[in-house]
């Protein structure tokens, strides 16, 4: 066979020193190297391909869904309507931009915008109508419209030091799981009216000051302050140990609205959700709940309604 040693003639070369040392290779060899790589962290595995297409796939995904709102994000509210947004404009709102759609006809109170609002250096964006109501959800801004920052939430504290500051009998409105935010609005522009020091919600199962609230409030929410709490029911004890009264305005109460001796006592007016009045445990805790009489053709009030008589007939029995 060619290239045997075995035949005839051949020479059998030597390789290598046979007495000489391997120069550390065979240590080297023999040196551990580590522990074996996880499957997916070995890049051609299979289940490395594996996770990373499915990385991918999420970050497509990702990519096409809206970004989730954080509770604690900040995000940007709008104030719209003539009226609402000249209130929130005169009361000194740190508004961002001044929004006025292009065509939009000219009066008292859209001078009076553009005015406070060159006045204080917030920008004055003309923008085409579509993309007004676009941002404002299709609501009825009738031209004019504001960017803000989230609603600062006054303590419930605050509340009461406001009423003290003015040397003032204190009244405060407390809601009871009103979950529409045009009857906060309501509320809060009624509180606003009749002499109230502030408006408590809870943090939960409530309606929060949003662009509506401030749309129906009529820019009151920039008058008057909104407390917001994450125990309504301990809330209310503190105003009782603080010396309120604390009054439930409910269907069936023991004392009917004319008849309340209390209207010029320290009170926090507690009002109920608009389907299923006071809970049970926030009725426990008020001292009288007081009703508003009415025709037995009328079931009930609306709760910015009933909210709004209420306030009226306590600011008249105080006042006189």
């Amino acid at each position: 066979m060619p290239g045997s040693s075995q035949r005839k003639g051949a020479i059998r070369k030597k390789r290598g020193n046979p007495t000489a040392g391997s120069g550390g290779r065979v240590r080297q060899g023999l040196e551990g190297r580590g522990p074996t790589p996880k499957a997916v962290d070995r890049t051609k595995h299979p289940a490395h391909k594996r996770a990373k297409a499915k990385e991918r796939a999420e970050e497509r995904e990702s990519r096409r869904r809206p970004a989730r709102k954080d509770n604690n994000t900040e995000t940007v509210e709008w104030v719209y309507g003539r009226n609402p947004v000249v209130e929130a404009l005169r009361a000194g709102v740190p508004a961002a931009a001044l929004h006025v759609a292009e065509g939009t006809e000219r009066d008292a109170r859209l001078r009076e915008a553009l005015l406070i609002a060159t006045q204080h250096g917030i920008s004055i964006l003309e923008v085409p109508r579509p993309e007004l109501d676009r941002v404002t959800a299709g609501g009825s801004h009738q031209g004019l419209a504001i960017q803000i920052p989230p609603y600062e939430y006054a303590h419930p504290d605050d509340l009461l030091d406001r009423a003290y500051n003015a040397h003032e009998v204190p009244l405060i409105v407390a809601l009871d799981g009103v979950t529409d935010p045009r009857n906060l609005g309501a509320i809060t522009r009624s509180a606003a009216a009749f002499g109230a020091h502030g408006v408590l919600i809870p943090e939960r199962r409530a309606a929060q000051v949003s662009a509506s609230a401030w749309k129906t409030s009529a820019g009151a929410a920039a008058r008057i302050p909104v407390a917001r709490v994450t125990n309504l029911n301990r809330a209310l004890k503190s105003y009782k140990e603080a010396g309120l009264l604390v009054i439930g305005l409910d269907m069936g109460g023991e004392v009917e609205l004319p008849a309340l001796q209390a209207a010029t006592e320290p009170i926090v007016l507690v009002v109920g959700s608009e389907g299923k009045g006071l809970a049970r445990l926030v009725r426990e805790n008020c001292d009288l709940i007081v009703s508003i009489p009415m025709t037995s053709a009328t079931e009930s009030l609306n709760a910015g309604i009933a909210t709004g008589v209420a306030l009226y007939e306590i600011s008249r029995r105080r006042a006189g």
